[in-house]
């Protein structure tokens, strides 16, 4: 089995040498459908709904991987270096600017897309429930921020972060499942 591991990896890795973009995008997209999927089992469905899964899966590919691929190599054009200053500066512009503005899109993503509810129901369930969602990325993302920029290399960090992001995304979808507002 550890042979079957090892070559899996030794293609991952040689994928992301020739094709980063596509790669990340694709690992994004399995593994936010992943999260979508074990969020759905947890809520109770019986049947996974394949459309939401797939666009689950369509939002991390299209989204949610190239985006982070931009975005690691910036900060680190930005704030080059491994010192405690730089890492805070990448650690901040990631978890103070771009996480509020990732999650608030979540949210009104699911809302919208997932729950099919109206834009101002959306907007009401934007408003009242980020904060709460937020302050508790807070007491997680940076630490895991902190680790990804000091310890793992630049083509891993949106692996490493989507890796941890399947708990997270579970975490997402049944807050956001929770927290959904009653129909008017």
């Amino acid at each position: 089995m550890s042979d079957i591991a090892s070559k899996a990896w030794a293609g991952y890795l040689k994928s992301l040498d020739r094709h980063p973009l596509p790669t990340k995008a694709v690992t994004a997209g399995v593994l936010t459908g992943l999260s979508d999927a074990i969020a759905q089992k947890l809520s109770g469905n019986k049947h996974l709904q394949i459309t939401r899964l797939l666009t689950m899966f369509l939002t991390g590919a299209l989204y949610m991987g190239p985006f982070d691929h931009f975005l690691h190599k910036l900060l680190d054009r930005l704030f080059h270096g491994k010192k405690k200053e730089t890492i805070a500066k990448k650690v901040f512009v990631q978890e103070f600017i771009i996480s509020p503005m990732n999650t608030a899109l979540f949210l009104a993503f699911y809302g919208k897309v997932v729950e099919g509810k109206s834009f101002s129901q959306v907007k009401d369930k934007v408003k009242t429930n980020l904060p709460s969602i937020q302050f508790a990325s807070w007491r997680f993302w940076p630490f895991v921020a902190w680790f990804n920029y000091q310890f793992v290399p630049i083509k891993l960090r949106v692996l490493f972060m989507n890796i941890i992001g399947v708990g997270w995304g579970v975490f997402l979808n049944l807050k956001a499942r929770s927290i959904a507002p009653k129909a008017a």
